[in-house]
């Protein structure tokens, strides 16, 4: 019998979620959650945890920027922040056209070729403006003039965006996957019916791999025939919270250009990286501003203007803990493996979480899990935003431009250790366990089925919630992570962590440096 099968909700919904609906007889009851201060820090997207948690530091499941891997940020401490005993500067107060700068450079970019398999027809370059900022350079790049064409895949808040920007700098045919609704989106267009309706005449055809927001991605880059691909224009990938997760097929797929920011799995906010295949420069409208412009740049070997030395050198470091790690196959497997525990306690929630993609689908997100908490309850949201809080898990609803809906996120970046998802996961069915009760307290044997399904599921206590971590910290070794608040801010008043009630779990310690 799965989890909560005879379990129902206090409020009386009769919601739908991937699982099925649950009809009269076996609909969930919840115990009706205290209402929660509105203006909680925990529900304005605070990132910083009660004084008093017992976490020994924050377990951030922000969709970005987010925390490095303990051992990269360890490195980072000691190789870019030097003792003034060492005689030499670090990263962040080098020139960017010092013979230092060179040598972090060329390693940054030969590490990168060497993670990702990158061909040698491509060039790999350091920018700024972010993923925005490609969303013009892009179309700024590869097409003379307004009136070229271009075909842009939108798949969800990310695309949507790109496709905006680019009507400025050129005519894009739209191919989209949006529901009936008109608003969300659950599913990538197939290889066949982009094929059969996208504009010929296109400069390229644009797609974003992971659509953070959405929780949909393309575990693979399609295929369009059996030969090279080049039946179809180039295409250009915003591959920026998903790169560096799994292989690239640079040439079966067409890929002309691949950008990614890097503060979600390959470094810190400030800098974005561009691929570009060579054959596709020269092509750029006449008003393209010089830092966007990717052939000045090249032609200038990556500094025709000042980039951030600082994180070109944590760009490397992340390559160098990838491939120490066991490389870009290693990197799948975790993704693939925390992804799996997440969707997994989702499923055999029996309805107390769902999320937005059925089990079924090919494009469930590998690197944001969407998922609601009774069906969007609110105020057992927000009470579950305050518990996590609580047990310093943090970054599961920031704050956003684009609207609230009911679905909170787990990004699951390349910082977030399986571990780390591990106390997540547990947490979350210790809150299922603990807000739900049988239909009949009176009915022992009713009551006895829910405990032992409660019992089945293994959940954690607050006190292994907060279990200590600080043997796979996130944080840089020798830094006093105890965590404050501001002066004027009463923590008192927000803390709920209960007592202990089970053992925590045993740890396994991560590397805390690189070779």
């Amino acid at each position: 019998m799965a989890p909560f099968e005879a379990m129902t909700y206090g409020n009386g919904s009769n919601f739908t979620s991937p699982l099925g609906r649950l009809d009269e007889e076996h609909r969930p009851t919840m115990t009706t959650a205290a209402k929660v201060d509105p203006n909680h820090p925990a529900l304005q997207g605070s990132l910083t945890p009660p004084a008093n948690c017992r976490s020994s530091k924050v377990l951030n499941f922000s969709p970005g920027p987010t925390n490095l891997p303990a051992a990269v940020e360890s490195t980072i401490l000691r190789r870019c922040f030097p003792a003034p005993s060492t005689k030499r500067l670090g990263s962040m107060a080098l020139s960017h056209r010092s013979p230092e700068f060179g040598a972090i450079l060329r390693n940054a970019i030969a590490l990168t070729r060497r993670v990702m398999d990158v061909p040698p027809e491509y060039e790999i370059l350091f920018t700024q403006g972010g993923g925005h900022g490609q969303f013009a350079a892009v179309p700024m790049n590869l097409c003379p003039d307004r009136d070229a064409k271009a075909t842009y895949i939108v798949s969800g808040t990310w695309s949507s965006r790109a496709v905006i920007e680019a009507e400025k700098y050129c005519t894009p045919t739209t191919i989209s996957s949006i529901n009936e609704d008109g608003s969300t989106f659950t599913t990538f267009p197939s290889a066949e019916r982009i094929l059969a309706e996208h504009d010929p005449d296109s400069k390229f055809i644009y797609m974003c791999s992971n659509e953070t927001v959405n929780g949909i991605e393309l575990h693979r880059l399609p295929v369009f025939d059996d030969a090279d691909n080049t039946s179809v224009p180039p295409l250009v990938i915003d591959a920026s919270s998903d790169f560096t997760s799994k292989p690239i097929s640079w040439r079966k797929s067409n890929v002309g250009i691949l950008f990614a920011c890097a503060s979600k799995n390959i470094g810190h906010p400030g800098i974005t990286m561009v691929i570009v295949r060579k054959d596709l420069l020269g092509q750029a409208n006449p008003f393209t501003p010089g830092f966007l412009n990717y052939e000045t740049n090249i032609l200038a070997e990556n500094v025709w203007n000042t980039i951030p030395t600082f994180n070109v050198d944590v760009i490397g470091i992340m390559m160098e803990w990838i491939l120490d790690q066991g490389g870009i196959e290693a990197m799948e497997e975790n993704s693939i493996a925390k992804a799996k525990l997440m969707y997994g306690l989702i499923e055999d929630s029996n309805g107390f979480y769902g999320t937005p993609l059925d089990t079924s689908s090919e494009y469930r997100s590998r690197m944001n899990v969407p998922f609601c908490v009774a069906g969007g309850d609110e105020e057992l949201t927000n009470l579950f935003l305050v518990e996590c809080w609580n047990r310093g898990i943090v970054g599961l609803r920031t704050v956003t431009p684009f609207k609230q809906g009911i679905y909170l996120r787990a990004s699951l970046y390349h910082g977030v250790s399986y571990e780390e998802t591990v106390v997540l996961a547990n947490f979350m069915k210790e809150f299922a366990a603990m807000h739900s009760i049988s239909k009949d307290v009176g009915d022992v044997g009713e009551t006895a089925m829910v405990a032992d399904n409660v019992s089945a599921m293994d959940p954690a206590s607050p006190a292994s919630s907060c279990a200590d971590l600080a043997l796979f910290s996130s944080s840089p070794t020798g830094v006093d992570m105890a965590l404050t608040l501001p002066k004027n801010f009463k923590a008192s008043r927000y803390t709920k962590i209960s007592g202990d009630m089970f053992t925590p779990p045993a740890l396994v310690p991560a590397s805390d440096k690189l070779r």
